[in-house]
């Protein structure tokens, strides 16, 4: 492990965005590849760099803004992450709680977290929308292996209420509002940068894996061990190797979720207005 994480280490980083900010949020929410844009509709935005902030990692994806937004959306008080932090870009898995253990602190219940992924169900087509019902993590440590922080969580916790059947049926009703036919699965986490290869994805499809990426596992963990309730939407930007006869790349990734982005946004904000 790089840093020595105790939990000042983590309240400084809280303290400091505390000090920017005349309000407490009451979610967050992490924008992935297809939903960048949505900070855009914030209201009374208020914007940190992430290399301003103490403690804080550096987003190193070139897509990734890598600036926290606070504000009002949808009537909420948010604050979003515009970039995220991943393994393959060379952070320790310990490293990755940063993010949801601040955002814990600064008083955040419920978390959002959304995702570009690769469609593992033949029954998905690129452009769908996938509620995460659970997740399968069978690479890398976990992120909150090493010492326990009590003030986070217990030593040992549950995660079979990981992502919130209340949440669930939340997002499907502003799904129905939203008039968009929603998907609901399993999402597995691989660690990256490469694309899996087509006998990885046949793996993960026989082992109950509806989609793939290479985020938001690390930190539904962290957030289910701080209490906090989860909420994952993953956008289908490609199907998965070996399901179509074309090689994978970010450009495809890229252009589906630029041409989705839009629903997407409806989507999340006709939740937020229901949490």
């Amino acid at each position: 492990m790089k840093k020595h994480l105790d939990f000042n280490y983590f309240k400084e980083s809280a303290d400091y965005i505390l000090s920017k900010i005349e309000f407490m949020p009451e979610i967050a929410i992490v924008l992935g590849s297809c939903l960048g844009n949505l900070a855009d509709e914030i209201e009374n935005k208020i914007i940190i760099d992430y290399k301003d902030i103490p403690n804080f990692l550096d987003a190193t994806v070139e897509s990734h803004a890598g600036k926290l937004i606070l504000g009002d959306l949808s009537g909420k008080k948010v604050v979003c992450m515009s970039g995220r932090f991943h393994y393959y870009e060379g952070y320790d898995f310990e490293e990755l709680t940063i993010p949801m253990r601040v955002m814990h602190l600064l008083g955040c219940k419920s978390v959002i977290l959304t995702n570009a992924a690769g469609a593992v169900n033949k029954d998905f087509l690129a452009g769908d929308i996938m509620i995460i019902k659970d997740h399968i993590k069978l690479n890398g440590a976990s992120p909150v292996r090493g010492k326990n922080l009590e003030e986070f969580g217990p030593r040992f916790f549950d995660m079979s209420n990981t992502y919130n059947k209340d949440y669930i049926k939340l997002a499907k009703k502003a799904a129905q509002v939203s008039k968009l036919d929603i998907k609901e699965g399993v999402y597995f986490y691989m660690p990256g940068p490469q694309f899996e290869t087509p006998a990885e994805i046949r793996a993960i499809r026989v082992l109950g894996g509806d989609a793939v990426g290479m985020s938001t596992v690390t930190e539904a963990i962290v957030a289910a061990h701080c209490g906090m309730k989860v909420l994952g939407l993953s956008l289908m930007t490609n199907m998965a190797a070996g399901i179509l006869e074309v090689p994978l790349t970010t450009d495809e990734v890229d252009k589906t979720a630029e041409k989705s982005a839009e629903k997407f946004k409806v989507l999340l904000k006709n939740i937020l207005k229901e949490i």
